[in-house]
């Protein structure tokens, strides 16, 4: 009687199911699992944010978008206590105290702590450029660089110094200006202690004891500390005059000479004598205006010896 008993239990046992993708061949055990699955083919995103009518394909993606009108942060670091809205997030975070750079680059084995770095940094070598302006059609390896290079054809300047009323295309330019409000030097040589509101004008500056010049002029063989100073001088041998002047129409190869010449137009004149009130649209006029007070003549003639104080 054991026998028959046995037998009719085996024919009772569900038999195992799954679920077969007709895509892609995949097999999943629960149903659950694969009609999650299939919206990845189908596109089909079934659950709605109430506040914006954003769609999802999953419920934990629109839990996740909720907080983002929600403001909730759920996931602290233990570390510094900032707290992040995705738990993804706050493991990279975690990467800025642990210093885990867990992305090599097989070209150069530079290591990163985000995979988007390392991918934005592969362009440095394969020279991909793959956002293009429609502008002007010019190329650019970040998306961060061609989004300010589209400012430069709507001349949008969204950032407004408060001191001022300058404005900025760049809040990274807007907080540097604000140095020339605050006196702020936040940049300190360790050679000589001089202090610099800019970290371009340090890295310049530190040239000067290390005597480095390592940008060299392929049609003379000058050498420049910094590269700025080399792109200016290239224009003295190709001839190029990109500043123009809208007034008049006039080019020039350096901007601070487009500066000089616009003050001829506006009869702006920013240096003063202390001891005259005279005014001076250039500060080498300035200075060599001053000699008729001090009576200084750094001049001299090496035919006669007389001195002049202007030469």
């Amino acid at each position: 009687m054991a026998t028959p008993a046995v037998s009719h239990l085996k024919q009772e046992e569900p038999l195992p199911s799954t679920h077969k993708c007709d895509e892609r061949g995949k097999e999943f055990s629960q149903l659950i699992y694969f009609k999650r699955h299939v919206r990845t083919h189908t596109d089909e995103k079934p659950f709605s944010c109430g506040n914006c009518g954003k769609q999802f394909s999953m419920p934990s993606h629109l839990k996740i978008h909720m907080r983002t009108h929600t403001g909730e942060k759920p996931y602290r670091c233990d570390e510094c206590s900032k707290q992040f809205s995705q738990l993804c997030s706050l493991k990279r975070h975690m990467r800025t105290h642990t210093g885990e750079k867990p992305f090599r680059c097989d070209e150069c084995c530079k290591q990163f702590s985000l995979l988007g770095s390392l991918e934005k940094h592969m362009r440095t070598h394969t020279g991909e450029k793959p956002y293009r302006c429609a502008e002007c059609g010019r190329q650019f390896s970040q998306l961060g660089d061609m989004k300010r290079h589209i400012k430069t054809h709507t001349g949008e300047k969204s950032y407004k110094c408060e001191e001022c009323s300058k404005r900025f295309t760049e809040l990274s330019q807007l907080k540097r200006h604000m140095r020339t409000h605050t006196g702020e030097k936040p940049y300190k040589c360790e050679e000589c202690d001089r202090q610099f509101s800019h970290l371009g004008n340090l890295k310049s500056h530190m040239q000067i004891h290390t005597s480095e010049k390592p940008y060299r002029c392929d049609e003379c063989n000058k050498q420049f500390r910094v590269v700025g100073y080399l792109k200016s001088h290239m224009r003295t041998h190709t001839g190029e005059k990109p500043y123009k002047c809208e007034e008049c129409s006039k080019q020039f190869s350096q901007l601070c000479n487009l500066k000089l010449h616009l003050r001829t137009h506006t009869g702006e004149k920013p240096y003063k004598s202390e001891k005259c009130s005279k005014q001076f649209s250039v500060l080498s006029n300035l200075k060599t205006h001053l000699r008729t007070h001090t009576g200084e003549k750094p001049y001299r003639c090496e035919k006669c010896s007389m001195v002049c104080w202007v030469l």
